[in-house]
């Protein structure tokens, strides 16, 4: 008996492959009734004397193949497609326990862990969608991510390097040294009335005092909550008055390639604002780069804090007690404080290290992010430390500090295994040296994997790092409010390292992905709809928004209930796997057809001349909407606007269709990015619809907007808008 997998589409090529049969118009003629199932989004038996064999058959309208285990398809029939070069027997069977037992599965996984108490319940979703894993348990992160290393005998080996071409300065600490510094702050924090449940805000640059700080907050039971390094005193006066954070850890200064951020003289000016002030600040004092003046009364400086108050044990909390307190922008640009569970985020992080990322003990891991965001959270810290790995801290950018070469020189001289990075990164390196004159001075060979996040990939960026780097460029992706992968390659679980072309990857176990349309119901194949994902959500997502229970039950539950809705948009192809295009906000509607923002970007890039781009929607009074790009030409191009203008209308309606009406460009010298590296499109959008827009705190150069807004109006745009502020 054949089982015919509703959800399949034409699989790789419309020829037909089965080499049995000579004829595919026989076969087409003869299941014509199976594209009616297709249609109809189910599993029907069919006689095997319908289709003549009992082998996989594939042609222009159905994929049939043999079932001996009706299990795999009673939860994954939506999720998973059929065998092919991209199915993997060891990830179909993680992905499918995930779901099917969920609580002998992360069992398994949470055994990875060491516990002071062991849990009395994998999982309790009786107040969905408020899950609780691994409930009884009792564990310190601090502890699992340091000090069992070290009682292990790893403590002579490297945990963090910091790697600072701002200050040409590279420091290197062992599991060994970590706990030392972790455990005396620790006491030093405890001395001064820090607790299990008390709040420690973090302001600090990409050093490794920032992980000694988050480790000896929770070392106590204490929340740590890290704000970006260089945020303005509004923005850090905001997240001191929210999280009322009993003491404040903060650095005296942060160093950008060509100035000094005084980072004591932001917070004197945010403390001075707040309504809540600290008992006390610990200062750590970058003495090799800036000295800042002392507080009386209120600062302490890190070295007396190390030195002068003993050390501290690790104080067990139960798993679904509070790790930390991340402040997310949303699209009112109001932060939203994703409070984040200790148990089953750590447990999960350690074993994305080898699922996800193929990392082996011993190896040499390298997130290129900053501890302000989730990424440094989840893999400069507790990921790669939780697994025993050594973690770089990378203080610069891929050029100017102080050249493009800097990504391979820090790959050679550390013998880097895997990097995790944004796209962004690899578009500056392959604008400023796409012949890389300055990387090929340095050897690569320790790489095996780069994996990129946070944004659109182009392909035609992917394409050149590959063969720059020459290893599997890797996109997936993730959300702050997750903490790690929704969708992955997943390399430790046999995927291909070659998935289809602009994917993001296949549901990590855990994540019942769907695309749904705006009334609920489940979108066909490649057809573009709301990504959501079916409660409940694995282990390590975040708990609930601190101080705003209905706020999180609001965003992020009511537009889908018993779903999560992520505000992406998205398909899914006949493989399984999922396509993120773009936040639903980002696409654009044109004559009633949905066309993906980052789609159109895609097609842009291609273009030999230009280096990075962003599509938004402007309005039309007859199609409602029409797209706008702004672009980026290279470096030397010897081409003029005008002429790179009607080469863009050209490969939009070959590539896309003139259903896309594409028709207005523009060349700019930048983009608005924030400093995680992501477009900021909606203020853009903002502006070309006359809208009054503040500049959102996470952008890296607001001066952009200027340039921006006569580059809109240059296209009949933004014509009244006032000058962003």
């Amino acid at each position: 008996m054949l089982r015919l997998h509703a959800r399949l589409q034409p699989l790789i090529s419309r020829r037909f492959r089965d080499g049995s049969f000579s004829s595919e118009r026989y076969i087409n003629k003869k299941c014509f009734s199976l594209r009616n199932l297709i249609a109809r989004n189910h599993f029907e038996s069919i006689s095997s004397r319908n289709v003549f064999c009992s082998k996989v058959l594939r042609c222009s309208s159905f994929v049939c193949y043999q079932v001996q285990d009706r299990r795999y398809y009673s939860s994954q029939k939506h999720l998973i497609g059929s065998p092919s070069q991209f199915y993997s027997d060891k990830y179909f069977e993680a992905f499918r326990r995930s779901l099917e037992e969920p609580e002998e599965f992360w069992a398994e996984v949470g055994h990875g862990l060491s516990w002071s108490k062991p849990w009395t319940k994998v999982l309790d979703n009786t107040d969905e969608p408020f899950t609780r894993w691994f409930v009884g348990g009792e564990l310190n992160a601090c502890y699992n991510a340091v000090d069992r290393h070290v009682e292990n005998g790893k403590g002579d080996q490297v945990a963090l390097i910091h790697d600072s071409p701002v200050t040409r300065h590279v420091r290197k600490m062992t599991y060994s040294q970590l706990q030392h510094q972790v455990s005396h702050l620790a006491g030093a924090l405890s001395s001064i009335g820090v607790g299990k449940g008390d709040r420690v805000l973090i302001y600090m640059p990409l050093v490794p005092e920032a992980i000694v700080s988050m480790l000896a907050t929770v070392r106590l039971g204490a929340v740590h909550s890290v704000v970006f390094g260089g945020f303005a005193a509004r923005e850090l006066c905001t997240r001191i008055n929210h999280a009322e954070p009993k003491v404040i850890i903060a650095a005296s200064c942060g160093v950008e390639p060509n100035k000094i951020v005084k980072y004591k003289e932001i917070l004197n000016e945010a403390i001075e604002m707040a309504t809540i002030k600290p008992k006390n600040c610990i200062i750590f004092q970058r003495r090799n780069v800036f000295e800042a003046e002392i507080t009386p009364g209120r600062d302490i400086l890190w070295d007396d804090a190390i030195g002068n108050y003993g050390t501290h044990d690790c104080v067990p909390v139960e798993a679904n007690d509070p790790l930390y307190i991340l402040y997310t922008s949303g699209t009112t640009d109001q932060p939203k404080g994703i409070l984040r569970p200790t148990g089953g985020h750590i447990a999960t992080l350690a074993w994305t290290m080898s699922t996800i990322y193929g990392m082996k003990d011993g190896d040499v891991w390298w997130t290129a992010s900053d501890m302000g965001w989730v990424v440094g959270h989840s893999y400069i810290c507790y990921g790669p430390l939780c697994a025993g790995l050594t973690s770089i801290m990378y203080e610069g950018k891929p050029d100017r500090t102080p050249d493009c070469g800097q990504y391979f020189r820090v790959i050679q001289d550390h013998r880097v295994n895997a990097i995790f990075t944004a796209p962004t990164a690899l578009r500056v390196i392959r604008r400023e040296d796409p012949e890389i004159k300055m990387g090929r001075k340095y050897s690569t060979k320790s790489l095996r994997h780069i994996f990129v996040a946070g944004e659109n990939c182009d392909h035609d960026t992917k394409s050149w790092a590959e063969q720059v780097f020459k290893v599997p460029i890797l996109n997936h992706w993730w959300q702050t409010e997750t903490g790690h992968s929704i969708t992955a390659t997943c390399i430790g679980l046999g995927h291909n390292p070659s998935p289809p072309k602009y994917s993001t990857g296949m549901p990590f176990p855990g994540y019942d992905v769907r695309i749904l349309r705006q009334d609920g119901s489940e979108c066909d194949s490649h057809e573009l709809g709301r990504i959501a994902v079916k409660l409940p959500l694995p282990p390590g997502t975040m708990a609930t928004l601190y101080k705003a229970t209905q706020k999180f039950i609001d965003v992020y539950f009511t537009k889908f209930p018993g779903y999560y809705d992520t505000m992406d948009a998205g398909y899914r192809d006949e493989h399984g796997y999922i396509y993120v295009t773009a936040r639903d906000d980002d696409v654009i509607n044109v004559a009633g057809h949905r066309l993906s923002t980052a789609a159109l970007e895609d097609v842009i890039l291609s273009h030999p001349d230009i280096t990075d781009a962003a599509v938004i929607g402007v309005p039309e009074p007859t199609k409602g909407e029409i797209p706008v790009c702004l672009y980026i030409i290279k470096p030397g191009c010897k081409r003029g606007e005008k002429e790179i203008n009607n080469d863009l209308i050209k490969l939009v309606r070959d590539l896309i269709g003139p259903i896309a009406a594409f028709h207005l460009s523009v060349a700019v010298t930048n983009l608005p990015r924030t400093r995680s590296g992501k477009t900021a499109r909606k203020s853009i959008a903002d502006l070309a619809r006359d809208k009054a827009i503040k500049i959102p705190s996470t952008i890296e150069d607001p001066t952009v907007y200027k340039e921006i807004k006569r580059a809109l109006q240059t296209l009949g745009y933004a014509k009244t808008a006032p000058d962003p502020q």
